[in-house]
């Protein structure tokens, strides 16, 4: 059985490191999982790496298992895929997701787990955080059959939002981004894509992604009369101008916003956390997704692999981080 591991600690902004922990004996209701995979989400992490977390959001951008403080030292992450070596009978040997931070081995409690359905592969499955979030975005704003959809912003929970926006009905979904290299993933996806400079206009809605003002301001102008656009991006303390002159009062536009750690009201009172997840992994049987993954780097690599990431060196959706040694 596993007893010590290797955690990856940002030691201090923009220097990692791996430290060894001692792992505690599980008690009748944890489990121990041995990490396969965890993913890196570049947005959020690389803001961490660099020491970017503005003081006022330090508790909103707490992770669950999170050690330490921000801006450092602090352990972060939560996108990993282990298997149970020990703990309930029912999880024993199964691959499980769990919002953990990147670390070889470790020990929680048995519902914070969630098992993988057998038909997705265990390194899709890190995706499975970012999969729930777009789940209930499109709680939150979910389209009509025939509407016309456009995503603004194609980092991972853009590209996750337009994943399942294209197994809707009747729904043409265009993604849109500065990066013209995201037109291969869009086609992946099943979608089209064009850059801001192009996009169709006449939306009934869209989504926002791209985590900037530019990109907000260019959704607002692609709604048609009456269209709604759903705000995903997350701004800390940055101000955010725009101008809601021209068509906003009357085409009687709408802006709403979604946040990861709050449920649509509709299904606050019948969907769990529990039901959400699991949810997100039966979704991600879809091999689709597996556009999102676009490199994969050894845990030994992961300091080197955030710094190259926070840098611009490495141009990633997720980053799948191994932990076989491959």
């Amino acid at each position: 059985m596993t007893r010590s591991a290797l955690a990856f600690w940002l030691r201090a902004p923009g220097a990692g490191e791996l430290r060894p922990v001692t792992l505690p004996e599980p008690s009748a209701d944890e489990v121990l999982v041995r990490s396969r995979y965890s993913g890196v989400s570049r947005g959020t992490e690389t803001l961490v790496f660099t020491g970017g977390v503005p003081a006022s959001q330090y508790a909103a951008m707490r992770a669950p298992f999170q050690e330490g403080d921000f801006p450092a030292p602090v352990k972060y992450g939560y996108l990993s895929v282990g298997e149970v070596e020990q703990g309930p009978a029912r999880l024993l040997g199964r691959t499980v997701f769990c919002l953990h931070p990147h670390q070889s081995a470790y020990v929680v409690p048995a519902e914070a787990v969630t098992v993988v359905p057998e038909n997705v592969p265990a390194a899709r499955a890190v995706l499975a955080g970012t999969v729930e979030t777009a789940v209930n975005a499109l709680w939150d704003a979910p389209p009509l059959v025939g509407d016309r959809v456009t995503v603004v912003g194609g980092g991972m929970v853009g590209c996750a939002v337009t994943a399942l926006l294209a197994r809707f009905p009747g729904v043409r979904v265009e993604l849109v981004d500065t990066d013209p290299a995201r037109a291969e993933v869009a086609a992946a996806l099943g979608v089209d894509f064009a850059t801001p400079e192009t996009a169709s206009d006449g939306r009934d809605l869209v989504v926002h992604a791209s985590a900037s003002a530019a990109g907000l301001q260019r959704g607002l102008d692609l709604l048609a009369p009456e269209g709604t656009l759903l705000e995903l991006s997350w701004y800390g303390d940055r101000p955010v101008q725009l101008s809601l002159g021209g068509a906003f009062h009357s085409g009687r536009l709408s802006i709403r916003s979604s946040q990861v750690g709050m449920v649509a009201p509709a299904r606050r009172g019948s969907r769990s956390y529990a039901d959400r997840m699991a949810l997100a992994l039966d979704l991600l049987a879809d091999p689709r997704f597996d556009a999102l993954i676009t490199g994969r780097s050894p845990f030994a690599e992961l300091p080197d692999v955030l710094a190259r990431l926070s840098g611009g060196d490495l141009p990633a959706l997720c980053h799948l981080i191994t932990y076989d040694g491959k």
